[in-house]
């Protein structure tokens, strides 16, 4: 989601900025970007092409690097630049703010790249309503000890977080990495978008989970972004869930001033009413006095984060058990962590294992 941040980036036409504002170089290499591409992408987007036709170049660029590789017989560094390729065109549909035929073209490219990393990534499909909801499922090297469920928000969904699952199944864990209603292809493709009873969706993938003969243990869930909320909503509504994540959410979602923050909201709820997409956010409205969350919960916050102020976030501690919560604030940190991914990884995974395998004890 973008900041909406008008005094960044002045030099740059003003979609241009809100691009960069949007898709800073730490968000690109969060998500999984070469960090040469990345810099390429920043120092290019927007001055000599587009920023779709700047990313999309790098994505193809990668994709010749995996074809030679693989010729060659180097399979290791085909699917290392395959990942690339589909960081890359994430980042390209993340261009278009409203659903584009153009931006279509573009996820599905980017679902297609990362299809090809099978055997690490396997694609699932859940039916729900009048579509599917589709994901990405990582599993360790082992039998997984416990699975975590991880999803984004309005921008950033899927295949995004595969550095994520990367820290959670070398430590054991199982990483499903959902596109719920309202995110990539489920709403791309399938038309599923976001409504009063968003967690319904969202609870299909524990379904999914609880069905899978292969996924054992317990079940935690991970919310970064605006789908910090959805995990919060979900954790308190569905006794399966036995730890929830929430990383950057505000608790009381409003409708954005900033027009390309609030392009994003309405495409997420599928229309441009803005009377109903404030309806929807008013209905999504978390409230401690009513949603208890009763298994453990880790909260995250980036003091610099213009997304979501820690006192938007303090709801969802009110709402949890004060010997069952735990904050960690970085002062420094950008929106969801960009900027201490790696630390950030490291430290939700190591709570994952603790709070869903038994291994941890109570707070001094």
């Amino acid at each position: 989601m973008t900041t909406g941040d008008p005094g960044a980036g002045d030099a740059l036409p003003p979609l241009i900025a809100a691009q960069h504002r949007a898709m800073p170089f730490t968000r690109l290499i969060d998500c999984g970007m070469d960090q040469a591409d990345a810099r390429r992408l920043l120092a290019g987007a927007g001055v000599a092409l587009p920023w779709q036709d700047a990313a999309a170049i790098l994505a193809d660029t990668q994709l010749e690097r995996a074809r030679l590789a693989e010729t060659n017989g180097h399979d290791v560094t085909a699917r290392q630049a395959r990942r690339y390729a589909a960081a890359a065109l994430m980042f390209a549909q993340m261009a278009y703010q409203t659903d584009t035929a153009e931006k279509r073209e573009l996820y599905a490219r980017h679902t297609a790249v990362t299809s090809a990393l099978v055997p690490d990534v396997e694609r699932v499909e859940i039916p729900y309503r009048d579509g599917v909801l589709g994901g990405w499922l990582c599993l360790p090297a082992g039998p997984p000890r416990a699975t975590v469920i991880v999803w984004g928000g309005l921008s950033g969904w899927g295949a995004a977080y595969l550095p994520v699952a990367d820290a959670y199944t070398a430590r054991g864990l199982a990483c499903l990495l959902a596109e719920g209603p309202g995110q990539g292809q489920s709403r791309l493709q399938h038309g599923l978008y976001v409504d009063e009873r968003v967690t319904d969706g969202f609870a299909r993938f524990v379904d999914l989970v609880e069905a899978d003969p292969r996924l054992g243990g317990a079940i935690g869930i991970q919310g970064i972004s605006f789908g910090g909320l959805f995990a919060a909503h979900l954790a308190a509504a569905d006794p399966r869930v036995g730890a929830v994540v929430v990383n950057g959410a505000p608790a009381v979602p409003t409708v954005p001033e900033f027009r390309t923050a609030r392009e994003q909201m309405a495409a997420v709820v599928g229309t441009d009413d803005l009377d109903r997409v404030a309806e929807v956010m008013d209905g999504l409205r978390f409230d401690p006095d009513k949603d208890r969350i009763r298994c453990p919960l880790l909260l995250l916050h980036g003091g610099r984060d213009p997304l979501a102020t820690y006192e938007d976030q303090e709801p969802f501690l009110h709402a949890a058990d004060p010997a069952a919560a735990t904050v960690r604030i970085w002062p420094d940190g950008e929106h969801t962590l960009y900027n201490h991914a790696a630390e950030r990884n490291a430290l939700t995974g190591d709570w994952f294992t603790d709070h869903l395998t038994g291994r941890s004890t109570p707070k001094g």
